[in-house]
C-alpha cells in the first residue's frame, strides 16, 4: 500500500503539472528528458540506500561525482593522447576512461569506509570532509575550467546521443515486463510454499498490471519522441545514405536509463538474495547483535562505501556524457538530492529498512517536482523551499506510517 501511495502521488503530481503547463509536461519530449535527468541521482540513490540502512550517511557523493568526472575528462583529453597516443575517437579511449573513473571512485569510497569502519570516525564527519576535499580536488584538476569535447562513444552514455532505437526498445520492454511479472508470481509461490503470509490475489494482480503499464507505457513514450529531421539527415549522411522523404524515427530507450535498470536490478538481487545484502540489513537492524553473530561490520562498512564510490563514478559517466563536457559545477547539491530521494523512497534514517525501487521512485518524484516547477515558472529559491518541505513531510509521514504499522 505504501508503494501504491507513492505511485499515486507521482501520477497526481504529473497530472497537476500537465494542467498548469497547458499539456506540455506529459509530452514525449519532456518525459524523455525527465528520465535522463533522473538517472544520475537515481543511480547514487541506489547506493545511498545501503549507506543509510547501515545507519551511516554520505555527504560527499556530489563532490565525488565531480572528482571522478574530472578524472575521466582529463584522462581522455590529456593523459591518453599524450601518454599512449590514444586520441578522441579511438575505439578503446572510452573504455579505458570509464575503467579509470570507476576504479578511482571505488578507491575513494573504500578510503571513506576505512576511516568510518576501522578508525571509527563518524560517517557524517568523514563525508563532510570529503565533500569539501573532493569538490576542490576536482577544481584543481581542471583549474576550474570546462573540459570538452569528450569522446563520441563516451557521449553515448548520456542521453539523446545514445539510444536503443524503437525496435530494440519494444523487445527490451516486453522482456522486462515478462521477467518482472514472473518474479512477482514466483516470489508469491515461494512464500506460500514456506507458509509465509502472501498478499491478496487482487493486490498481486494490481501490482502486475501497474508494472506492465509502467514499462510498456514508458517504451511507447520514448519511442514517440521523434529524432529531429535535420539530425536524422546528418545521421544518414554520415553513413553515406539518403534519408527517405517523410521518414520519422523515434529515439527509444536511452542507454543511460538502461544503465540505471541494470544497477537497480543488480542491487535488488544483492539486497535480497546474497549474504552481503543480508549482512547489510542485519547490521542496520542491530549493529551490536550483527557483530556478536560474527559479521565483520568494519569490513562491511568499507565495502558499502566502496560501492557508493563506484556508483558515484557511474553517475559521473552519465552526467558528464549528458552535458557533453566536464563542468566545474557538475554534481553541485547532488548529495542532498540523493539523500532526499532515498528517504522519500522509504529508507529509514534509523537504519535496517529501505528498498532500491523506492529510492528510484523517490528520485523520479524529486526530479518531476523540480522540472514541473521550472516549467510553471517558479523561481529557483522557491523550488528549493518546496523540495525541502516535501522532504521533511515525507519523513514525518514515514514515521507516522511505521508507528501505526507497529501498533497493529
Amino acid at each position: 500500500m505504501r508503494l501504491l501511495g507513492m505511485i499515486g502521488a507521482f501520477v497526481i503530481l504529473c497530472i497537476g503539472f500537465n494542467i498548469f503547463t497547458d499539456g506540455r509536461f506529459l509530452t514525449p519530449r519532456n518525459l524523455f528528458n525527465l528520465s535522463i535527468q533522473t538517472v544520475s541521482v537515481a543511480i547514487m540513490a541506489c547506493g545511498m540506500v545501503f549507506i543509510i540502512v547501515t545507519r551511516h550517511i554520505d555527504l560527499s557523493v556530489g563532490a565525488l561525482l565531480a572528482t571522478t568526472s574530472a578524472v575521466m575528462a582529463v584522462t581522455q583529453t590529456e593523459l591518453l593522447p599524450h601518454i599512449l597516443g590514444l586520441g578522441l575517437g579511438n575505439p578503446v579511449t572510452w573504455a579505458i576512461t570509464i575503467v579509470v573513473g570507476l576504479l578511482i571512485g571505488a578507491l575513494i569510497g573504500a578510503f571513506h569506509g576505512w576511516m568510518v569502519g576501522y578508525l571509527t570516525i563518524p560517517a557524517f564527519i568523514v563525508t563532510l570532509g570529503g565533500f569539501l576535499v573532493w569538490r576542490n580536488v576536482a577544481w584543481y584538476m581542471t583549474s576550474g575550467q570546462t573540459i570538452g569535447p569528450l569522446d563520441s562513444t563516451f557521449l553515448m552514455f548520456g542521453g539523446t546521443n545514445g539510444t536503443l532505437g524503437t525496435s530494440a526498445s519494444w523487445l527490451l520492454g516486453l522482456f522486462a515486463t515478462a521477467i518482472a511479472i514472473w518474479a512477482l508470481w514466483s516470489g508469491r509461490r515461494a512464500k506460500a510454499a514456506h507458509g509465509f503470509p502472501v498478499k491478496p490475489v487482487w493486490a498481486e494482480a494490481t501490482m502486475a498490471t501497474i508494472i506492465a503499464v509502467a514499462i510498456l507505457g514508458y517504451v511507447y513514450i520514448v519511442n514517440s519522441y521523434a529524432i529531429p529531421t535535420r539530425r536524422l539527415q546528418r545521421m544518414f549522411e554520415a553513413r553515406g545514405e539518403v534519408m527517405p522523404e517523410g521518414l520519422v524515427v523515434g529515439y527509444g530507450i536511452p542507454i543511460s536509463v538502461l544503465i540505471l535498470i541494470i544497477v537497480a536490478v543488480s542491487l535488488t538481487v544483492v539486497a535480497r538474495k546474497t549474504r552481503f545484502g543480508r549482512y547489510i540489513f542485519a547490521t542496520g537492524g542491530n549493529p551490536d547483535a550483527a557483530e556478536l553473530s560474527g559479521i565483520n561490520t568494519r569490513l562491511l562498512t568499507v565495502k558499502i562505501f566502496a560501492l557508493m564510490g563506484f556508483l558515484c563514478a557511474v553517475s559521473a559517466v552519465v552526467a558528464s556524457a549528458r552535458l557533453a563536457n566536464h563542468s566545474n559545477d557538475i554534481g553541485t547539491l547532488d548529495e542532498l538530492r540523493v539523500i532526499a530521494a532515498a528517504v522519500i523512497g522509504g529508507t529509514a534514517l534509523s537504519g535496517g529498512i529501505g528498498t532500491i525501487y523506492g529510492a528510484i521512485l523517490g528520485a523520479l518524484i524529486m526530479q518531476a517536482l523540480q522540472s514541473g516547477m521550472a516549467m510553471v515558472g517558479v523561481d529557483a529559491p522557491f523550488q528549493n523551499i518546496v523540495v525541502g518541505s516535501v522532504l521533511v513531510l515525507a519523513v514525518y509521514i514515514d514515521i507516522v506510517y511505521r508507528k501505526r504499522l507497529g501498533a497493529k
